[in-house]
């Protein structure tokens, strides 16, 4: 696909991923390394909390959700270029799961001290096979007009 600048992006335009399946064993080693709690890395422990069983921590979902967006969203010239944002996780992504990224163009502005480029206000949710959030990104993001 070719590269989008910020003249190439409106309010209401939408872009799909591809999708990627959540690999149990993948959760583990995450959490194993980065959010090491017991519903993120021992199924029975898992059980007995909040989740209910084997829930993969919120910063692997994001971390797969960006993998998402590089492989196959939005094709952003110059790349995703995060200038802030909000994240909800409203329901837990499972062993699994196969998710997808659905974004939406929110906002675009050019820059008035900037010309080279302006932001971007986008939508990300990531969902599960049967459509549902795991997790809403919504992101300001640095993009060039074209040169």
């Amino acid at each position: 696909m070719t590269a989008l600048y910020l003249e190439d992006l409106q309010v209401g335009q939408t872009f799909t991923s591809g999708s990627l399946t959540v690999d149990e064993a993948a959760i583990k080693a995450f959490a194993g390394q980065f959010d090491p709690q017991p519903f993120h890395l021992d199924d029975e422990a898992a059980k007995a909390t909040f989740f209910g069983g084997l829930a993969a921590s919120g910063w692997h979902t994001a971390a797969l959700t960006m993998r998402l967006l590089v492989d196959g969203g939005a094709p952003i010239a110059g790349g995703i270029i995060g200038g802030g944002g909000e994240i909800i996780w409203p329901r837990p992504t499972r062993p699994g799961d196969v998710l997808t990224v659905v974004s939406e163009v929110l906002e675009v502005s050019p820059s008035r001290s900037k010309p080279d480029r302006g932001m971007v206000t986008m939508r990300n949710e990531t969902r599960n096979q049967r459509g549902e959030p795991v997790q809403i990104f919504t992101v300001k993001m640095v993009v060039p007009k074209r040169p």
